[in-house]
């Protein structure tokens, strides 16, 4: 497990009071109950945990943890790569 996804995987376990083995890279936002007031919530976590901002555009097609993780990893590479980081 990255370190990407164990911080996703504990953010959605604190915030939705899910058990964090119960949350694999596979499970999806139904899967876990999480609704899209919910998803909202998580994002705005998200993006505080990482430091990161979420396009509206990209934040319309997550659907799971994987989507979540992909969607970190690409802004924390971008962030990385540009100019005065």
């Amino acid at each position: 497990m990255s370190d990407v996804e164990g911080r996703v995987i504990s953010v959605l376990a604190e915030s939705q009071g899910i058990d964090p083995k119960k949350i694999t890279l596979c499970s999806t936002f139904d899967e876990l109950g999480i609704d899209s007031f919910d998803g909202i919530n998580v994002l705005f976590l998200i993006e505080s945990e990482f430091d990161i901002s979420v396009p509206d555009e990209k934040a319309k097609s997550l659907r799971g943890v994987r989507d979540i993780v992909q969607g970190v990893e690409n802004l924390l590479a971008l962030r990385k790569s540009s100019p005065g980081s």
